[in-house]
């Protein structure tokens, strides 16, 4: 029983960050639509990353629901987090020739460094919740 909150806790952690910004996105869709292309890729990619990233955010929570599919959301969680995280640095050192705008919701307010490193920490919660898994997992076999 302690087990299954242990391995509650990371999912419930993620499920909420991707319910939250996946929605956010959507609730404000013309605001998001623009901060993705005030980013610094092709127009293209920023209307497609528009439609796809609240998509993925969303389908990443509804892994992480359900036991069955829970790996492959911790794994995706990790996958969408690495990307934004190296993202996210390499605004943070200046490599590029602009700053675009922060993200939206609560994250707005914070500074590039935070978000780098609130980042990391997220990428930990979900390799800690595979940990976990895999561990369940192991735990029944034997």
């Amino acid at each position: 029983m302690e087990n299954t909150k242990k391995i509650a806790i990371p999912s419930i952690l993620l499920i909420l960050l991707w319910t939250y910004t996946g929605f956010d996105k959507i609730i404000h869709w013309e605001s998001s639509r623009k901060a993705f292309h005030n980013q610094t890729f092709p127009p293209e990619l920023a209307e497609v990353l528009a439609y796809a990233v609240p998509i993925t955010e969303l389908l990443i929570a509804l892994l992480l629901l359900f036991s069955m599919t829970r790996w492959w959301g911790y794994l995706s969680s990790i996958l969408l987090l690495t990307v934004f995280t190296t993202y996210v640095g390499l605004i943070w050192v200046g490599a590029f020739p602009r700053v675009p705008c922060n993200c939206a919701g609560i994250l707005e307010s914070m500074g590039w460094e935070a978000h780098f490193w609130m980042n990391l920490g997220l990428i930990g919660v979900a390799v800690w919740g595979l940990h976990l898994g895999d561990r369940e997992k192991r735990l029944k076999v034997n």
